[in-house]
């Protein structure tokens, strides 16, 4: 055990004591001697004067470190307490899981070196053992451009996210100066300036009403002058920094700027005056149509059908045909849209279900891959964020009376047909743009299963979203909704043979709650005799 630096101290004094202990004994000493004897003992009077002021400082130094560390266990306590009782919809909130990250990432680390000097406690040990289960930068910084894509996608302001104030929350989490800032330092670090400023300038919004804080505002001030500046706005830049100089004159690089960035104003005004006399150009949109039309689907601002064509969407009581499984219970069924055709199926699976596959999945959920079009290689993508998992017939009962309903309802072999795969989306999860079936350019894409390509997809959801969420196809319009305990189906092959290029779709990041759905993908071999072939290359399914 290491000893404090005033106990070693104290033992030193005493053994100075012990030397000099003749001094205190004897008491036939001359005057030299014993006036040696008070020097001495005046010596030892201020060295124990410093050794209680430094006894002093470290019992105040003790003291507040426990005080610090008794507040952090206080509001993690009540934290913790509360974020167990609903793990779920507490990592809903994208704040939530963003300062979770950061707490595990950062600063458990900052507690672990304020205790650390207290090697006899048993916690830090322990916490040295679990830190290399704890989240990453990486982890971090996902979890910080999960946010950011989210506050793209549903066009929420910084303040919105920072006061915690979106829609369906349930567990309302507001974040600190410190969190604004980290997360417009991580923008920074990917070279996103557009984020770093918004995020920079909430802190310093913060920061101007008085929430205390570690941080500065001309650290603040530093990065925010810098990050308008790369987007092109000197003058804002310029602006900024002559604040920060207010506030520390002597900032060698804000002074640096000062000059500089004068220097381009004055640049600029020249030039724009040369080009007065020139026709303008339009300014370029920097988003692709089809990146605008899916957030716009993902807020609900899709295309809306003329009452002509919802007239012609209908719900119904459906037997497939008079399907014995279900000729006396025959189930709900309702029109999503008319071009692709997707329907949805209501009560389709129940919550005993939902609740078996999501315990069989939960051990194997793994980091969501895509089939590479070129090598067919399964590999990650930044445009796929979920875990997902595959679960087989045989190894559960449920499972196999699961993908013989799919079969009774949509008509269509199961066999073939590729395993239930179960997918959760947390908080910014999303899988972008893309199609289920293999196109003409990757003629190879489900070579290695040898079923032909993906003829249909049926989906379920097995969980209601509290905001965001939605599967979306952004070449018609279409916006289906999560709803629990429903289903949706549609075919992604004409009955030709032909892809139906329509049946792109997407699922929005999830803004608020856990989505988790569950999909089978049908395969084309053995609907031979089930789906005949069409007439012509788009012959559709519905009749």
């Amino acid at each position: 055990m290491e000893l404090p630096y005033w106990y070693l101290l104290l033992l030193s004094c005493l053994q100075t004591l012990s030397a000099h202990n003749d001094f205190f004994t004897s008491i036939g000493k001359t005057i030299k001697q014993h006036m040696i004897i008070m020097l001495l003992m005046t010596d030892l009077l201020y060295t124990e004067k410093d050794l209680v002021t430094s006894l002093k400082d470290y019992i105040r130094a003790e003291e507040n470190k426990l005080e610090q560390v008794k507040r952090w266990a206080d509001k993690l306590d009540s934290l913790t307490a509360t974020a167990t009782q609903d793990p779920e919809g507490f990592l809903g909130h994208p704040v939530n899981a963003f300062k979770l990250m950061k707490r595990l990432n950062t600063e458990w680390g900052d507690l672990e070196s304020l205790v650390l000097s207290d090697t006899t406690d048993g916690f830090i040990s322990n916490l040295t053992i679990q830190r290399q289960y704890f989240p990453t930068d990486e982890d971090q910084t996902g979890a910080a451009k999960a946010l950011l894509r989210l506050q793209d996608t549903y066009r929420l302001d910084a303040n919105t996210i920072s006061t915690g104030n979106l829609p369906g929350v349930k567990h309302k989490s507001h974040m600190t100066v410190e969190d604004c800032y980290e997360l417009g330092k991580i923008a920074y670090s990917e070279v996103d300036y557009y984020h770093t400023e918004l995020w920079m300038a909430q802190a310093l919004k913060q920061l101007d009403e008085g929430e205390k804080s570690t941080l500065d505002k001309v650290t603040v001030l530093d990065y925010l002058s810098y990050a308008i500046y790369q987007q092109g706005e000197i003058e804002r830049a310029l602006e900024y920094t002559k604040r920060l100089l207010e506030l520390d004159p002597e900032h060698q690089r804000a002074n640096g700027n000062l000059k500089y960035f004068e220097f381009q104003l004055e640049k600029q005004k020249k030039a724009a005056e040369g080009e007065k006399t020139k026709p303008k150009k339009k300014a370029g949109f920097s988003l692709i149509p089809e990146r605008k039309k899916y957030e716009m689907l993902c807020r609900g601002e899709g295309i809306r059908m003329t009452p002509r064509r919802e007239s012609r969407l209908f719900c119904r009581y459906y037997d497939n045909n008079r399907n014995p499984m279900y000729v006396l219970a025959p189930v709900k069924q309702q029109d999503e849209w008319d071009s692709p055709y997707i329907v949805r199926y209501l009560d389709i699976i129940s919550d005993k279900e939902i609740e078996r596959i999501k315990q069989l999945a939960k051990p194997r959920l793994r980091r969501a891959t895509i089939s590479n079009p070129i090598t067919g290689v399964l590999e990650t993508a930044s445009y796929r964020i979920s875990k997902s998992a595959w679960l087989t017939g045989y190894e559960d009962p449920m499972i196999e009376r699961i993908n013989q309903r799919i079969e009774d309802l949509t008509g269509l072999e199961m066999d073939t047909a590729e395993e239930l795969q179960v997918a959760n989306y947390g908080v910014g999860g999303q899988y972008e743009p893309h199609f289920d079936f293999g196109r003409k350019d990757e003629p190879d894409a489900f070579k290695e299963l040898g079923t032909g390509n993906r003829i249909a997809t049926w989906l379920f959801y097995m969980s209601d979203v509290s905001a965001g969420g939605a599967t979306v196809f952004p070449d018609v319009g279409a916006a289906v909704w999560p709803k629990k305990g429903t289903a949706v189906f549609w075919y992604n092959l004409f009955a030709s043979g032909e892809g139906d290029y329509s049946t792109r779709h997407a699922a929005c990041p999830v803004l608020v709650g856990n989505k988790w759905v569950s999909n089978k993908w049908i395969h084309e071999r053995g609907q031979e005799w089930r789906r005949p072939c069409g007439l012509t290359e788009t012959d559709g399914w519905k009749n």
